[in-house]
């Protein structure tokens, strides 16, 4: 009989231990399923381990940037700068709100927008009735943008920040905001940690803060103070006991009580999931080293790094070779790869609404990338295996 084919590795896979299942079902026998203890527990928590002032939790990535923009009043006649490599929802959350994109380019070898790349997206024309008001850096793979040159650019030209963090949980100061409004996190299963789904909005300003909270539960307020039909809410001085008011429309973007305690579990092993993330990543650079100038990783600069993705940037051309013949090759071993991202000024939604157009560094970035497996709990041979496989797989 033949070897048994080894067990399948997938690109990512979350991290689930006892301690994270007996934390969901101890949730579970509560009074609160939602809307209660471990919400606000899981926000403080999380705000301590990014170095945020706030946190603010929703049940999904989107919901956490959907929500800042609502928060700064984002709407018609008003666009706002998206790198074009990032997953889809960057861009329509900007959409949703009435908004208008500009595309920005990125750099080749990262992905990653730049003060330059900004600075050319600016220079463009927005689309016609609307004036850029923003932008929103994302930090692909989990690498930090350059968020004291950009920020010193938005600063310049009156512009707000809300970064795109959603790959970057576990990299100090991502977090913290010092040069944005807001940064907005993922818990998706393949993430640093996860709560199934969900999401974080991180900021400095406590009014934002509040703002977004409300705007996650339907836009509704409970607090007298703010009440706007006094006439209704209250009889003989006191507030009706079961009054509450919309000011503004928002959404349902509450996160359950059980997915936060879930995320509570997961917060407390980040350093140590962080921590293997970064050693494979190492181990990586190291085993793929010798397939280059054919093959080389996504260079990482100096800035902390959330080590979300492990990319290869491929010349296919050069060994004669395409991304969908190597990924079969790969797949044939038991191997699972995916491309972060098409992009989006290539989707047909965008490339309709605004145009074709030629963003040469993105261009660049989707030809040759490709995410390989990377998870904790990888071995250090499960990266040995898949570093050999993929010289295999273009026939190095």
């Amino acid at each position: 009989m033949g070897d048994a084919m080894p067990d399948f590795l997938p690109y990512g896979r979350q991290t689930i231990e006892a301690d994270d299942v007996a934390a969901v079902a101890a949730a579970l026998t509560d009074d609160y399923l939602t809307t209660g203890p471990r919400v606000e527990a899981y926000e403080a928590a999380f705000a301590q381990a990014a170095g945020a002032a706030h946190a603010v939790a929703s049940n999904s990535g989107t919901a956490a940037l959907h929500l800042p923009l609502l928060a700064l009043g984002l709407g018609p006649g008003e666009a706002v700068v998206v790198p074009s490599i990032t997953f889809v929802a960057t861009a329509n959350v900007v959409r949703m709100t009435g908004a208008e994109v500009v595309f920005a380019d990125v750099d080749p070898m990262t992905g990653l927008m730049t003060p330059d790349t900004l600075r050319a997206a600016l220079a463009e024309t927005p689309p016609a009735g609307t004036r850029i008001v923003g932008a929103m850096p994302v930090h692909l793979n989990g690498q930090l943008c350059d968020m004291a040159g950009l920020g010193a650019l938005a600063a310049e030209r009156g512009l707000w920040l809300v970064e795109d963090a959603c790959h970057a949980i576990g990299a100090a100061a991502a977090g913290a905001c010092r040069h944005s409004r807001a940064a907005a996190f993922s818990t998706h299963p393949v993430k640093g940690i996860t709560t199934g789904e969900g999401g974080v909005t991180t900021t400095a300003d406590p009014a934002l803060a509040d703002h977004m909270r409300r705007l996650r539960s339907h836009g509704l307020v409970r607090e007298p103070a703010s009440f706007m039909r006094p006439d209704m809410a209250f009889e003989d001085g006191q507030t009706q006991p079961w009054y509450y008011e919309l000011p503004e429309i928002g959404w349902n973007y509450r996160i359950p009580d059980v997915l936060c305690a879930l995320g509570l579990s997961q917060l407390a092993k980040l350093p140590r999931l962080h921590a293997r993330r970064a050693h494979l990543a190492g181990l990586y650079a190291r085993l793929v080293a010798p397939l280059a100038p054919g093959i080389a990783l996504v260079p990482r600069g100096e800035r902390p790094d959330g080590w979300h993705l492990l990319v290869a940037l491929i010349d296919f051309a050069r060994f004669g070779t395409t991304r969908a013949q190597v990924m079969a090759a790969l797949r044939r071993e038991a191997i699972g790869t995916q491309v972060h991202y098409i992009p989006v000024h290539e989707q047909p939604y965008y490339r309709d609404r605004y145009g074709p157009r030629r963003l040469a560094g993105a261009d660049a970035y989707y030809a040759r990338c490709l995410s390989l497996p990377f998870f904790p709990q990888m071995t250090d041979d499960d990266v040995a295996r898949v570093a050999a496989a993929l010289k295999r797989s273009v026939g190095a």
